[in-house]
């Protein structure tokens, strides 16, 4: 659901039985709250890390993830929001590291807090609510210790070099081919595909493949009829969108817009 005080944040409640996400980042700051069974989280962490009930996972834009559950039903709450608001509320000395990585935190205290929290969203309270609870919490998060924690930085010189690659595989119709992108950069097919990995975390394509769904998010939440957005991102067809739409969010494009 989107938060109708707030557009900008969005907020899901979900159970998952079936593997189903694939590496994907978002454009937005993320806080997951496991409520029931057992994921495991791949990602910029150390290996793969085993989340349990009661874990919260605060997840900075950008960094690329996946997290499937492990055996039988997984049961979470999953909070975006767009990044510079959040830094602009709660960006103080004790929450400045959660918004340039990954961490895990698991203590009960603040599951409890991240999901009443949650609640404010989910009940649509006032934006001035929602915006001070966020505080608060961010304030709780940022001064504790974490079970797991990943921070980092992009090589901007990196990027830059690569810039009219990401924006040939963000605006192609279709597929670029790899030569064609490592004669923009400069470099070897090989060379390519290693400097965007590192870059991103992400291969070439499946990094085009997650801005599209990225921007598909943008125009379903603004309205956009799906059949429209498979179209205009270079889609097939509705059931190709509808295929790695649900690969990368863990919903279908329909129940998503709703």
């Amino acid at each position: 659901m989107r938060c109708a005080a707030l557009p900008h944040l969005e907020a899901r409640r979900s159970c998952q039985e079936n593997s189903c996400y694939r590496p994907h980042t978002h454009d937005a700051f993320s806080i997951g709250i496991i409520e029931e069974g057992t994921s495991v989280f791949a990602g910029q962490l150390h290996g793969r890390v085993r989340l349990e009930p009661g874990d919260v996972i605060v997840i900075a834009a950008g960094h690329v993830h996946q997290c499937n559950p492990e055996d039988g039903a997984w049961r979470y709450q999953m909070i975006h929001m767009d990044q510079e608001w959040a830094v602009r509320l709660a960006a103080t000395g004790r929450a400045t590291d959660l918004f340039s990585g990954v961490s895990v935190l698991r203590r009960p205290d603040l599951h409890l807090r991240s999901s009443a929290w949650a609640d404010l969203i989910f009940e649509g309270r006032s934006a001035a609510r929602i915006a001070a609870g966020f505080q608060e919490l961010m304030e709780e998060l940022g001064g504790a210790a974490p079970e797991f924690s990943v921070t980092g930085g992009t090589d901007r010189v990196l990027l830059d070099r690569l810039r009219p690659v990401l924006d040939r595989l963000r605006d192609a119709g279709s597929n670029p081919s790899l030569d064609e992108l490592a004669a923009l950069a400069g470099l070897t097919t090989y060379e390519l595909v290693r400097a965007v990995k590192r870059a991103t975390g992400l291969a070439p394509l499946a990094w085009r493949q997650n801005a599209r769904i990225q921007r598909a998010r943008r125009l379903l939440r603004a309205g956009h009829p799906i059949a429209e957005t498979a179209y205009e991102l270079g889609f097939a067809d509705q059931s190709h969108f509808h295929r790695v739409f649900r690969a990368h969010v863990a919903a279908s494009p329909g129940a998503y817009r709703a």
